[in-house]
């Protein structure tokens, strides 16, 4: 998709930017037109004459006034972006776990230039070890994106970023106060644990909706007649929190489930929760047994 250079200190590792994504199994559809059901275009229009503009007679400005334009060239746009670096300038390092996802966007995997392999395995397995990421700007397709560097399994994963003014303050939010009682963030432990996996297995996810679209259009295609029940929507009731969580729990209590993996040592447990009242006389039984 693009290519860039990582520079950090007097270090500089030429990279490639490829794709994270892939849009194979996405089902668009197109405009018709609801009566010849023949396909639709668009096009710019004058909006005072209402003449269609072909798109060689259309140029860019900027309405600095009501009605009042200055003209910028595709020239001046493609030097504007040329005189700013396009190299990934890393300006700090941060721990990874202190980046919100919130500010997360896109992401594009890079692959080292020819002749930067060593380099770029050095950066990757560095702050694979450290437990780091980079921070860096990235000049591209006429926007300077703020990005963020980061390993995964051996290789650099570029996440580009949302500024600080793009993500609205949490503060901004009515949260109001509520009260918890120890007993019912007891019953909220038990269910968290009872449904705990040692990792994120994203191939237990698939979209199911598309899924469902792709078997209507198959049968519209065979031209079969699909009758389609509406789904009922959800309705939001208030509930008694400590009976919902109870049975909850019981429903996940029915099903396998997988104990999250042991930590590796003490220092990484952390401290431990203690029993709830729920959980105590059934450990006393366990220990006497």
């Amino acid at each position: 998709m693009g290519s860039g250079t990582i520079s950090f200190g007097l270090v500089n590792i030429p990279v490639k930017v490829y794709s994270a994504t892939d849009s194979g199994g996405k089902i668009s559809f197109n405009q018709l037109h609801a009566e010849k059901k023949t396909r639709l275009k668009q096009q710019m229009y004058d909006a005072e004459t209402g003449e269609v503009v072909p798109r060689d007679k259309i140029i860019k400005g900027y309405e600095y006034a009501k009605d009042q334009y200055v003209i910028v060239s595709e020239e001046e746009l493609e030097k504007l972006e040329l005189a700013t670096s396009r190299s990934m300038d890393i300006t700090e390092f941060v721990p990874l776990d202190t980046v919100d996802p919130l500010y997360f966007d896109s992401g594009y995997y890079l692959g080292p230039d020819k002749g930067a392999e060593r380099a770029y395995r050095l950066l990757a397995r560095a702050l694979e070890e450290a437990r780091f990421a980079a921070i860096a700007k990235y000049t591209n397709r006429g926007r300077q994106n703020l990005i963020l560097l980061r390993p995964s399994s051996g290789a650099l994963v570029m996440q580009q970023m949302r500024y600080g003014d793009e993500v609205k303050k949490l503060g901004d939010i009515p949260i109001p106060e509520a009260t918890v009682t120890e007993a019912e963030l007891g019953l909220a432990r038990q269910f968290i644990t009872a449904m705990a996996k040692p990792k994120f297995d994203v191939s237990l996810y698939h979209d199911e909706y598309r899924e469902r679209l792709r078997d209507l259009l198959d049968r519209k295609v065979k031209g079969e007649t699909v009758e389609l029940t509406p789904m009922p929507a959800p309705q939001a009731k208030v509930v008694d929190l400590m009976e919902a969580l109870k049975a909850s729990l019981a429903r996940s209590a029915s099903a396998p489930v997988s104990a999250p993996a042991p930590a590796a040592d003490e220092e990484r447990k952390g401290p431990q929760q203690a029993p709830s009242a729920e959980e105590a006389p059934a450990r006393k039984k366990k220990a006497k047994g």
